[in-house]
């Protein structure tokens, strides 16, 4: 089962958080308010994830692996961000 939700979580973000937050206690154990989660569902799915994930395996500390999976998935966000630039400059050059 843990299976499915990897790969849910990995090919639609948005679709896993909002399935843990329906049928799961995960948000609330993991964020101290409910602002955190909902900006990460907006701006950065992959990030609000990985938190969640290290919160709830870690006894709420962000360290070892669980803080290099958490660095990647800022990186991952944040490259989101960037390739819709470097697409938008590309077009705009070529019309």
């Amino acid at each position: 089962m843990g299976c499915i939700f990897a790969a849910i979580a990995l090919a639609v973000p948005r679709v896993m958080m909002f399935l843990a937050f329906i049928f799961t206690g995960w948000f609330g154990r993991s964020f101290d308010t409910q602002v955190w989660p909902i900006l990460g569902f907006l701006f950065m799915p992959y990030t609000t994830l990985a938190y969640m994930a290290a919160m709830l395996n870690n006894n709420h500390v962000l360290s070892g692996g669980w803080l290099a999976l958490f660095i990647v998935a800022v990186i991952i966000d944040a490259g989101h961000w960037g390739g819709g630039g470097a697409t938008y400059r590309r077009k705009s050059k070529n019309p």
